[in-house]
C-alpha cells in the first residue's frame, strides 16, 4: 500500500455521479465522486453510508428534513433511511461504505453504477 493523494485522484476524472474506488479496508470501500444536480431517493437496508464533503456544499434530502453538509464536514446516513444527495453546484465527496453497498440501493435508475472503477 502506498500513500494516496485524494486531490490527485479527483484530478483523474470529470464524470458526475459515478464513484471511483480509491481504497478498501476491512470489507469497506473508499470512493470519490463529483456530483452536481439531484440524485434519486434510495436507501441501503443493511449499510450505513458516510458522505465527507471535500469541496462545495451538499444537501442531503431525507423524507422529513434537509441536512446541509459543508466543506470539511461529514454526515452518516443510517441504514434503512431514504436519502437523496443534491448539489446545486459541483461538489466533491468522499464516501465510506461496505463493499456490499449498491450505488442506488434498492432503486435501479439510469444513473446506477454496477461496478466502481478503481483509480
Amino acid at each position: 500500500m502506498s500513500v494516496v493523494n485524494i486531490q490527485e485522484k479527483f484530478n483523474l476524472f470529470e464524470d458526475q455521479w459515478s464513484p471511483k474506488k480509491i481504497g478498501e479496508l476491512n470489507g469497506q470501500q473508499i470512493l470519490l465522486a463529483k456530483i452536481k444536480g439531484e440524485f434519486v431517493f434510495h436507501k441501503h437496508d443493511n449499510e450505513d453510508e458516510l458522505f465527507l464533503v471535500k469541496k462545495g456544499v451538499l444537501e442531503m434530502h431525507l423524507r422529513d428534513e434537509i441536512i446541509t453538509i459543508n466543506e470539511g464536514e461529514f454526515y452518516i446516513v443510517p441504514k434503512g433511511v431514504e436519502h437523496k444527495p443534491v448539489a446545486k453546484e459541483e461538489v466533491h465527496i468522499l464516501l465510506f461504505e461496505p463493499l456490499s453497498t449498491k450505488h442506488t440501493g434498492d432503486i435501479v435508475a439510469d444513473i446506477t453504477v454496477e461496478n466502481y472503477e478503481s483509480i
